[in-house]
């Protein structure tokens, strides 16, 4: 039985990994700081930091990995400490890499962000394109990226594969989104900024996991951009997901410039849940070009960003009450706090 280490396993998206991984029967170890709802006879869970090189050097020394697969980050909206967030987004990175490669487990998974831009190309997002994060969590995954490539250039044996992602959906995917399907599940107005005709490109959890998984056969580094095909509008997909719900819920435009400058002055005085990524990419499409990963490893989406919404919405809907009651989950398993939007859904 293979064994491999998942950094972030008691997250959303690690979650998902963690049990795609044990289903498929390899023997999987969570480090995560958040405490692991999950039991199976292959899964060894450990409550930790992965700032800790103590820890890490004693977890690769009792087991023998085939390769890591690094999930583990600190999201903006769910931490006070800006530098909690950059060293463990960015040390901890560090820190997991240099102990995988003293322990000779040469092959890792990198999970990254499209928070390395704020602002649309007119046209899909290639690897060569140069990235401009705008605020902390795409500056520390920028920097995380530079990290693993100055220790691959000193260990060249080192195999890393760095996941760019967008926003990443599935049941039980919550976050901000929970405020959408709050307003969506109440009836309220679900608002677009301008006339909601920009796209903005999501990817199927499961359909990650599955890169992640290609990944293990492919014997060389590299960088893709994943993401899904035929993105509808923002307004198109907010109605699809409204016709499913059956609810009085209906998609309205709010003006461009008053709103944007609205967000940028709840975000500074720290009573919006949304950051300066969000209020430059609201009203703007973006789309990566998903190209390389599909020659390479020949991968390729199974759902649309509708298909997907629809899938977490429905899980929100069963689910409301447990989910607004969750406290030590990770900040994807619980609905973002709303702040002055829930003003917005007063006025809706």
């Amino acid at each position: 039985m293979y064994e491999v280490l998942v950094t972030g396993a008691s997250g959303f998206f690690g979650g998902l990994l963690k049990r795609r991984l044990l289903a498929e029967g390899f023997a999987v170890t969570n480090i995560d700081l958040v405490r692991d709802v999950d039991a199976h006879e292959a899964l060894t869970s450990i409550q930790g930091d992965i700032r800790d090189a103590a820890l890490l050097k004693r977890v690769f020394g009792e087991h023998k990995f085939v390769a890591v697969f690094h999930c583990a980050a600190m999201l903006a909206h769910d931490v006070k400490d800006e530098s909690m967030l950059w060293t463990s987004n960015v040390e901890g990175t560090r820190l997991v890499a240099q102990a995988a490669v003293d322990a000779g487990v040469m092959k890792m998974v990198n999970i990254s962000s499209n928070c390395l831009w704020a602002e649309g190309f007119g046209r899909p997002v290639t690897e060569a394109d140069a990235p401009a994060p705008v605020e902390l969590y795409g500056k520390s995954k920028l920097e995380a990226e530079h990290v693993l490539a100055a220790l691959q250039q000193d260990n060249p044996a080192l195999q890393v594969v760095t996941l760019r992602c967008p926003t990443i959906i599935d049941g039980g995917r919550l976050g901000l989104l929970a405020i959408l399907f709050e307003f969506i599940e109440d009836g309220k107005k679900v608002w677009v900024v301008g006339d909601g005709s920009n796209r903005y490109q999501f990817i199927y959890a499961q359909d990650l996991a599955t890169a992640c998984l290609q990944c293990l056969n492919y014997d060389k580094s590299n960088l893709f951009h994943i993401g899904s095909d035929d993105v509808p509008t923002m307004r198109g997909m907010y109605e699809a997901v409204i016709l499913e719900a059956g609810t009085k819920a209906r998609v309205a435009s709010l003006p461009k410039a008053p709103t944007l400058a609205a967000m940028k002055l709840a975000h500074t005085l720290k009573i919006s849940p949304l950051g300066p990524y969000h209020y430059k990419m609201i009203a703007e499409s973006f789309v990566f070009d998903t190209a390389r990963i599909r020659r390479e490893l020949g991968w390729a989406p199974t759902l649309t960003n509708t298909e997907m919404m629809v899938r977490a919405f429905d899980y929100y809907h069963q689910n409301k009450r447990a989910i607004h009651e969750r406290t030590d989950v990770s900040a994807h398993s619980k609905a973002a706090p709303m702040g002055v939007i829930r003003l917005l859904k007063w006025m809706s």
